[in-house]
């Protein structure tokens, strides 16, 4: 069960008077209003990859650097400028860096600051409501330490928090390594009392440990919160108690590093600085927002399965009777992935031959682990060829692989609803 939490108004003094003066001097932000679930397209609307040299700073037409303490939250961190607490690594990734560290005397809430780190926002560059918000992260390790990646409504400059709602895609404190949070404030129903739930990675596994995707499904009257591709919180108007449901505007992204605050604690002896919270990426885009999950049937009415229910890299993707187990419940995404058991149907080695064979592997966002659904047929974008079951054969065994997309039998797919 999710310790209480305090209100997330991280919406620092300085952010929420450009936000009541209209972001003066600004250029013009960009909206964007997603279209419906039914929608069948899904268009990129907003695309940050990290691309750049070594020790650069992140690209300022696409984010707004946040500075400052946060005394709303009782964070210890101040949020700085440049690249002392933030600078891409050379290798597609955004490092944000909690030191502890005051390189210029800055002054918190508290008195003399003892941390540093990062925040970001595209308030007054980028909104949306609605689609399908994402980014790879992996996140840091220890006591106080607080990553997230959130949303605003954008009109808080106007009517306020919570009113103006929070959606949290991701949330970790630090004393739990291996969970998430994701939630929802709004008017009546924020801080401790916000609409949440938790995710754990099976196993024992932490999420400092390697990259994972935390991800939120917007559509009207509903909001989808899922790591790695697995749905485990779906929130509707009926949850918030005759409440007003205030996700129905668009909304602008966060993402920031806190260290300490009520809901974390501070760091203690253990705490090991700095600390790295690594994003790989973040891709927003309409249409197409939710997902859905279940078997995947093809050739002979065998089902789309995952060898030995193994979710090691490279498990052989195959037909196999169909028996509802958790091998064969394929997650389809927004985001053009098909995902099971944590990980993603992914194409050997990037591989776009006739005959590259499909297996498992880590979600990574690249075009080996896309694909569209067309006429029946599941097409890799990024090879122009179609999933294939090999042979042809329906088989238990038969791996699948890609083939030239020809209209036949093995190359038609049952998708979930």
């Amino acid at each position: 069960m999710p310790r209480p939490r305090r209100p997330r108004r991280g919406v620092r003094l300085i952010l929420a008077s450009l936000l009541l003066t209209g972001l003066s001097g600004v250029a013009a932000a960009v909206t964007v209003h997603a279209a419906a679930p039914a929608a069948a397209a899904t268009t990129a609307t907003f695309t940050d990859d990290f691309n750049g040299p070594a020790g650069s700073s992140i690209d300022l037409s696409k984010w707004r650097v946040e500075t400052g303490d946060n005394v709303n939250n009782h964070e210890r961190e101040y949020y700085t400028s440049g690249t002392h607490n933030a600078a891409l690594d050379g290798q597609g990734h955004l490092v944000i860096t909690a030191r502890r560290d005051n390189p210029s005397n800055y002054q918190c809430w508290y008195g003399t600051c003892q941390y540093t780190s990062a925040r970001f926002s595209t308030a007054g560059m980028f909104t949306q409501a609605y689609g399908h918000f994402e980014s790879r992260m992996q996140l840091p390790k220890g006591q106080g330490m607080w990553p997230a990646f959130w949303m605003l409504g954008d009109n808080i400059g106007t009517v306020g928090w919570p009113n103006s709602g929070e959606i949290d895609t991701m949330e970790n404190v630090g004393y739990e390594p291996g969970t998430v949070h994701g939630t929802l404030h709004g008017p009546g129903y924020s801080g401790s009392n916000g609409l949440g739930a938790a995710y754990t990675l099976p196993g024992g596994q932490n999420f400092y440990d390697g990259f994972h995707i935390f991800a939120v499904d917007w559509a009207p009257n509903s909001v989808k919160f899922s790591v790695d591709g697995n749905v485990y919180e779906t929130r509707t108007p009926a949850d918030t108690n005759g409440n007003p449901w205030v996700f129905d505007h668009p909304f602008y992204l966060i993402m920031n590093l806190a260290v300490g605050g009520y809901w974390p604690g501070d760091p203690n002896a253990s705490t090991v600085f700095p600390q790295n919270l690594v994003i790989d990426y973040v891709h927003v885009t309409t249409g197409g927002t939710g997902s859905s999950t279940g078997q995947i049937t093809g050739y002979g009415g065998k089902c789309v399965d995952v060898a030995g229910a193994n979710s090691a890299n490279g498990t052989a993707v195959q037909l196999y009777d169909c028996n509802g187990t958790a091998a064969q419940q394929w997650t389809v995404g927004a985001d053009g992935t098909i995902r099971a058991l944590g990980k993603c149907m992914d194409l050997t080695a990037a591989g776009t031959a006739n005959g590259t064979q499909v297996q498992l592997y880590d979600c990574n966002g690249t075009g080996a682990q896309k694909w569209q659904a067309s006429g029946g047929s599941l097409i890799n974008p990024q090879s122009g060829r179609c999933l294939d079951a090999t042979g042809p054969s329906s088989a238990n065994g038969t791996r699948l692989q890609i083939w030239d997309c020809t209209g036949g039998a093995n190359q038609k797919w049952n998708l979930p609803s």
